[in-house]
């Protein structure tokens, strides 16, 4: 039986590896499971991280929670989530991109502004290889979302 509280804790080791192993437990789990969901708050404490590799984990595992959301403490903070479409860091913008479609399943009111959001991310701010990645990530997820 996994301890998700320790789970969660290694999201914040030093080794990028053991996070990461951490980060795939929790997700898995929050397919099955609310037993991750408890930690929303702190998911989205680490929204603000200065670090690049938190804030993906945190947007990723809170995209794997909305369908437990009961609370709609999701629905409360979808601007500051949404603000990582254009997260300075490009890879981290990226991995939010990819949670969209999740996250407008489990949370159809989000639906719109989640469009809305992907249609006017500008994308400028990244060079122009990343812009082109970025632009096709968000093709993708609008076109998922629309399905």
């Amino acid at each position: 039986m996994m301890n998700t509280s320790e789970t969660f804790s290694l999201l914040f080791n030093k080794n990028q590896n053991t996070a990461y192993k951490a980060l795939k437990i929790l997700q898995k789990e929050s397919e099955h499971t609310d037993h991750v969901y408890p930690f929303l708050d702190t998911m989205i404490d680490m929204l603000d991280s200065s670090q690049s590799y938190i804030r993906t984990r945190a947007l990723i595992l809170i995209a794997c929670n909305a369908k437990w959301d009961r609370e709609n403490k999701i629905d409360k903070i979808i601007d500051q989530y949404l603000g990582h479409i254009t997260d300075e860091k490009p890879i981290t913008a990226r991995q939010c991109i990819k949670q969209m479609p999740m996250l407008a399943r489990y949370k159809p009111e989000l639906k719109e502004t989640i469009l809305f959001v992907l249609h006017s991310a500008d994308v400028d701010r990244y060079d122009e290889s990343m812009q082109t990645l970025i632009i096709k990530d968000i093709q993708k997820a609008v076109k998922e979302i629309q399905k």
